[in-house]
């Protein structure tokens, strides 16, 4: 079963692509994981990408691409995969079917987690880290994960933690926007892409309102 799955940042896109991988043994392709692979190893690829990286500039897909084509020919993918953070856009859709059809690779899903906007922002900024252990989930705009209150003030709702803090980067609403921006961009954007291959494979819709149990029992149901 070869998968890729689409959401926006606060989707919870991560741990539904965790859940999925452990259900049919298939492994979790990240492009951030391949890069630094490649980069690693001292591939070619690898040669090529760092320099862009260095730069700060974005890799370009006809080196990207084929990073992912080489890492999803691997043994390990023999039985599927579940392609994470890519394509981005519209153009990396094309280019990324296009590669597929030309190896006789074939895509079997698309996910796409869907969550309002304003919904995903408020995700990312209500994350609250516990001091005690960062796996505890706390988010002050998630009724399920809500941190408790104790004398009026806000602790983790699993240890009673009294310091909660939220992570800089969680708090900075340009670059989210920045990410939304792209990410919900029906023209060129991540949502262009899904709307490319709506109309060549099957697409899987999932309400990612919901807490994560109900997200991963509906897309388990559909995914049957």
């Amino acid at each position: 079963m070869n998968i890729l799955i689409f959401g926006p940042n606060g989707s919870g896109k991560g741990t539904q692509g965790a859940i999925v991988q452990k259900k049919f043994g298939v492994p979790h392709i990240e492009t951030g994981v391949i890069f630094r692979v490649n980069i690693k190893g001292g591939t070619d690829l690898g040669k090529k990408a760092k320099e862009y990286i260095d730069k700060g500039e974005l890799v370009p897909d006809d080196i990207t691409v084929p990073m992912i084509l080489n890492r999803i020919k691997e043994d390990d993918c023999k039985s599927g995969w579940l392609l994470d953070g890519f394509p981005r856009n519209l153009i990396q859709a094309e280019a990324l079917w296009d590669a597929l059809s030309k190896e006789n690779i074939k895509l079997d899903y698309v996910i796409e987690i869907i969550l309002d906007r304003q919904i995903s922002k408020n995700r990312i900024m209500g994350r609250r880290l516990c001091a005690t252990d960062n796996n505890h989930p706390n988010n002050i705009f998630i009724d399920a994960i809500k941190p408790a209150e104790k004398d009026g003030k806000i602790v983790c709702r699993v240890c009673g933690c009294e310091t909660l803090t939220a992570r800089a980067d969680d708090q900075d609403e340009a670059a989210i926007d920045k990410r939304h921006n792209i990410y919900y961009d029906t023209k060129t954007g991540t949502l262009a892409a899904v709307n490319f291959f709506k109309a060549r494979v099957k697409v899987i819709e999932v309400d990612g309102t919901p807490g994560v149990k109900e997200v991963s029992e509906d897309l388990m149901k559909k995914l049957q």
